[in-house]
């Protein structure tokens, strides 16, 4: 299988200008449950973080990260992490149901918090990250791959953002993945340590509604979730769609699901559409289907022109970099601290709407 193919280990290889000298960002990487630490990792050291430590609940999945990244030591208790004053952040990429409460701890260590998606899986865990990011200053960031480390969906955020298509007016987000069922872990199937569909792979598409439309608040309309075809994994949310509208009119709907069929060149053939009043965007995300060059392509038709932006070989994704100036200068530019929670919550309340444990 590809490194394209393979969602639960992809690492989109990108390129950085390094915005700190060697050794001004020291960071460490912790329980490397899902293959999304590579890529966190890499984007790190990519924009000039210094990874120091790693460690992790299982020795030989430690030792089999060090020899992607081999400048780096092995300690044995996370302890170590949290006192060692060197560190600024800690990046990981736990089970999900834990990732809140690691995170915690790194707060409460005075370290900024990296986590992968989805940062929690319940509402109570986010209000516990909301009161102990205020009580200690520090930030509870997330990985937001599917726009912070995808070029076409950033790139066409950065022009809706800037008006290439006038007002926005409504966003739809696809998000099919690659299911893999062999190759998952137990927790993969246990929606207590995963959250559910719309927590897990949601939180993306919310991230991306809350970014083109400006804003942290919206309302969850409808949101469902199904197991179609896995009645072998009962604990399994194999589809799940949510409507949702903005605080400022914008309409926003996503469809996710781990139906991708095994010819797909990616491991999703994700897909966005923005409509505004002066054009439209469509972004495919990893793949243009039925062409041989497959590059990710973002098309733009407004007043002015019809364009396509095509996507080869590897990109520069700004985030890393803002986040790690972010860190060191206590600013808000890579992301705000509102929005990654909001765009968490989101999800959670769509999630419950799912569940009918919250009435729309």
């Amino acid at each position: 299988m590809s490194q394209a193919a393979d969602g639960m280990n992809y690492d989109p290889q990108g390129q950085a200008k390094a915005v700190v000298d060697k050794g001004e960002f020291p960071f460490a990487v912790a329980y490397l449950d899902h293959g999304h630490i590579n890529g966190m990792t890499g984007a790190l050291q990519n924009a000039g973080g210094d990874l120091r430590t790693i460690y992790d609940t299982d020795p030989q999945r430690a030792a089999h990260f060090k020899s992607q990244f081999p400048d780096v030591e092995i300690v044995d208790d996370f302890n170590r992490i949290l006192d060692d004053p060197a560190i600024k952040m800690v990046a990981a990429a736990a089970i999900p149901n834990e990732r809140c409460g690691i995170g915690l701890q790194v707060l409460d260590a005075g370290k900024d918090y990296f986590s992968d998606k989805a940062p929690f899986t319940s509402l109570d865990q986010l209000a516990q990250a909301r009161q102990r990011v205020q009580k200690t200053g520090q930030k509870y960031m997330v990985y937001f791959s599917e726009r912070l480390h995808n070029a076409p969906t950033y790139c066409a955020g950065e022009l809706v953002r800037q008006g290439a298509i006038g007002k926005l007016i409504q966003i739809l987000v696809t998000a099919p993945h690659r299911l893999s069922k062999d190759k998952r872990p137990d927790w993969f199937f246990d929606k207590s340590r995963y959250g559910g569909i719309l927590t897990d792979i949601g939180c993306h598409q919310f991230e991306q509604f809350l970014y083109y439309g400006k804003t942290t608040k919206a309302e969850v309309n409808f949101a469902r979730v199904e197991n179609f075809n896995n009645p072998d994994q009962p604990g399994l949310e194999d589809f799940g769609e949510t409507s949702l509208t903005l605080d400022t009119g914008v309409s926003c709907y996503c469809r996710i699901d781990w139906f991708t069929p095994d010819a797909a060149r990616a491991w999703g053939d994700g897909r966005l559409f923005a409509l505004g009043t002066e054009g439209y965007i469509e972004v495919r995300k990893y793949l243009d289907v039925g062409h041989p060059g497959n590059q990710p392509s973002v098309f733009l038709v407004n007043h002015e022109e019809e364009r396509v932006i095509t996507f080869e070989g590897p990109q520069n994704f700004p985030f890393f970099g803002e986040l790690i100036l972010d860190c060191l200068n206590r600013t808000e530019n890579a992301m705000s601290q509102e929005h990654a929670f909001s765009s968490a919550e989101l999800s959670l309340l769509a999630q419950q709407m799912a569940d009918g444990k919250l009435i729309p």
